[in-house]
């Protein structure tokens, strides 16, 4: 083998190697969100959309910056909108833009109506995300993905509500930078009521049709329950 070879063979490795620590920690965190599955749910958990309504989860609230704006924003201001809400960081190679990739795709398969949703993107590196480097790398997707950046404290709150996964080391002289997180998307109702839970959204080959359509389903709920007699709703 030509030194050449043998240099590519041993990045390929180191990189099979980190990947492999990334999927058993996206692994363990996957099995956090799952654990409260109804036994008879679990096998339904590899599906690319889980209904979560009967699970006994809060209603979403928030307190964070909107980097579009660096306006404070609560879970009050995504009211009417059907929300997604997804964990990650800028500087993620593969993960974080897959996913972000495929929620577009997938708002582009809603057409008009995508303007009934909001994907919410919170950053779990908020020392490097800054206001404008989380504005500036969501505007790479689609205008309905909102970059949020909260403080520590407000980040910790809101993983720990919905047991979300993360870590951050910071770089040492023998260990680079490294951030890690879960990779489960929540959405939740026009009323802010956590209704499905979608296990993933970063791979190559994603359900962006059944996605698409469990969306629609709830924007068609959200234009029924508007059309209800106020008294009723």
């Amino acid at each position: 083998m030509s030194a050449g070879k043998a240099a590519a063979a041993g990045r390929g490795r180191g990189l099979q190697r980190a990947l492999g620590r990334r999927a058993l920690f996206l692994n363990a965190a996957g099995l956090v969100l799952l654990s409260a599955l109804p036994k008879a749910s679990v096998g339904a958990a590899v599906a690319s959309v889980v209904d979560i309504g009967s699970w006994d989860l809060p209603r979403l609230a928030l307190t964070m910056t909107d980097a579009g704006t660096g306006r404070a924003v609560t879970a009050r201001d995504f009211r009417g909108k059907v929300t997604l809400l997804y964990f990650g960081y800028t500087n993620c190679p593969d993960v974080c833009p897959m996913t972000l990739h495929n929620i577009a795709l997938t708002l582009g398969r809603l057409g008009a109506r995508r303007d009934g949703v909001r994907a919410l993107f919170v950053t779990v590196d908020p020392v490097r995300d800054t206001l404008a480097v989380l504005r500036a790398y969501t505007q790479l997707f689609a205008p309905e993905i909102v970059g949020l950046r909260g403080t520590a404290d407000q980040l910790a709150a809101l993983a720990s509500r919905y047991h979300i996964g993360y870590s951050v080391s910071p770089a040492t002289a023998s260990h680079p930078y490294e951030v890690n997180h879960s990779s489960g998307i929540y959405v939740f109702d026009t009323r802010g009521q956590a209704r499905l839970l979608i296990p993933s959204l970063d791979s190559g080959t994603p359900d962006i049709a059944g996605t698409a359509a469990a969306l629609a389903r709830l924007l068609a709920l959200r234009a029924r329950q508007a059309a209800m007699p106020r008294h009723l709703s």
